[in-house]
C-alpha cells in the first residue's frame, strides 16, 4: 500500500478542521423565549432579532404564554439541547436568578432583553447580560409631552383650577417599567411646576382590550373631570381612546390628550389621526439587534464590547437603548 506523504496527511487534517470549525459556528443556535407571543412591542422586538440573524445563526423562538412556569420549562428544553446561547424575555424577573444558575450549570451564556432582572442576580455569573432601555426614561419623556401640550394650551385645564386632573392605565404590577413609568411621568409634570391630582388608576396589563374596558370605567366614575389619560404603553392608550371615542370625544372639538409609550405602527397612526398626543419611542429595533448581537458574540466565545455587537455596555453588564419622544409633529422618526 502506497504511503501518503506526511506533509500532505497533515495539510488534509488541517484543512478538515477547518472546515469543521466553519461549520461549527455557522449552525449557532441561539434558544429565545418571549414573554407572550401576542405583545404588539415583543413582536417587533422578535422581528428585528430574526432580521439580524439572516445568515448568520438560528434563533429558535418559543412563546412562555405570560406564564413563569412554562418559560422555565422552555428554558430546560433549550438547555437539554445543548443550544449555543439563550436569549430570554422574562416573565417574572425575579425568576431571572434561578435561570441563572440553570445557564451558568450548562455553561451556556444568557442574555435577557426587555425585562431586567434584579442586578444582584445578574451578577451572579459573567456570562449574563441585559438589554433594554431604562424605563425611568420614559416615564419622564411621557411627562415632559404632558407639559409641553399644557403650557402651550391654556384650556387644557379645563375646570380652570390649576391642577392636571389625570387617570392612569399601568402595565402588570410588580414589572419595573410600569412602576417606573408612572412614577416618572408624574414626577416629571410636577418637576415643571403643575399640580396633579389621580382620579383613577388601575393596571389593564398592557392590553388593548383592558385598556378600553378600563377606560371605560374611569369615564363612567369621573366623566368630563378627566383632563389627562396616561397609560404605560400603546396599546392600553389606544384601548383608552376607543372608549373615549364611544362617548363622544375627538369629534366636534371634544379632546382628550392622551399619552402611550412604544410608538408602535398603530400609535402613529393614532398620532396622524389627531386621537393621540403623544407617545415615547421604545426602539423595537435596536433592542432585538442588540440581544441578537450579544448573543451571537458570547455563542462565539468572544468579549462582548463596542467592536465585537455594535453597542456599547454599561457596567460590563448592560445595553442601554435610548427613549425619545414622538408626537404627530416628528413621528417620521419613529417609522
Amino acid at each position: 500500500m502506497k504511503q501518503v506523504p506526511f506533509a500532505i496527511l497533515a495539510l488534509a487534517v488541517s484543512f478538515h478542521a477547518g472546515c469543521t470549525k466553519k461549520k461549527a459556528g455557522s449552525d449557532i443556535v441561539i434558544g429565545s423565549a418571549i414573554y407572550k407571543y401576542d405583545d404588539t412591542f415583543m413582536s417587533g422586538v422578535r422581528s428585528a432579532m430574526s432580521t439580524a440573524a439572516e445568515g448568520k445563526a438560528k434563533i429558535e423562538f418559543v412563546d412562555s404564554a405570560n406564564q413563569q412556569p412554562v418559560q422555565s420549562e422552555k428554558v430546560d428544553l433549550f438547555i437539554a439541547k445543548k443550544v449555543s446561547a439563550l436569549a430570554i424575555n422574562p416573565v417574572d424577573r425575579t425568576a431571572a436568578g434561578v435561570l441563572i444558575d440553570k445557564a451558568k450549570a450548562a455553561n451556556i451564556p444568557i442574555v435577557f432583553f426587555n425585562r431586567e432582572p434584579m442586578p444582584e442576580d445578574l451578577k451572579k455569573w459573567d456570562k449574563a447580560y441585559y438589554v433594554g432601555a431604562k424605563a425611568e426614561e420614559s416615564g419622564t419623556l411621557s411627562g415632559q409631552i404632558v407639559v409641553d401640550y399644557w403650557k402651550a394650551n391654556p384650556t387644557a385645564d379645563k375646570n380652570k383650577d390649576g391642577i392636571v386632573q389625570y387617570v392612569m392605565l399601568t402595565g402588570e404590577p410588580g414589572h419595573q417599567d410600569a412602576e417606573l413609568r408612572t412614577k416618572f411621568s408624574i414626577k416629571a409634570i410636577e418637576d415643571a411646576g403643575l399640580k396633579t391630582e389621580k382620579l383613577a388608576q388601575d393596571t389593564a396589563m398592557w392590553d388593548r382590550v383592558r385598556g378600553q374596558e378600563k377606560m371605560a370605567a374611569f369615564l363612567g366614575a369621573h366623566g368630563d373631570k378627566i383632563e389627562l389619560v396616561l397609560a404605560n404603553n400603546d396599546d392600553m392608550a389606544l384601548g383608552a381612546i376607543e372608549a373615549l371615542k364611544a362617548v363622544g370625544y375627538f369629534k366636534d372639538k371634544k379632546y382628550m390628550p392622551v399619552v402611550g409609550v412604544d410608538a408602535t405602527a398603530a400609535a402613529l397612526q393614532a398620532l396622524e389621526n389627531g386621537t393621540m398626543l403623544g407617545t415615547v419611542l421604545n426602539d423595537a429595533q435596536n433592542q432585538g439587534k442588540a440581544t441578537f448581537a450579544l448573543a451571537h458574540a458570547l455563542a462565539q466565545g468572544k468579549t462582548p464590547d463596542k467592536a465585537t455587537i455594535g453597542y456599547e455596555l454599561t457596567d460590563g453588564k448592560y445595553v442601554w437603548i435610548p427613549y425619545q419622544k414622538i408626537t404627530k409633529e416628528n413621528r417620521q422618526v419613529a417609522m
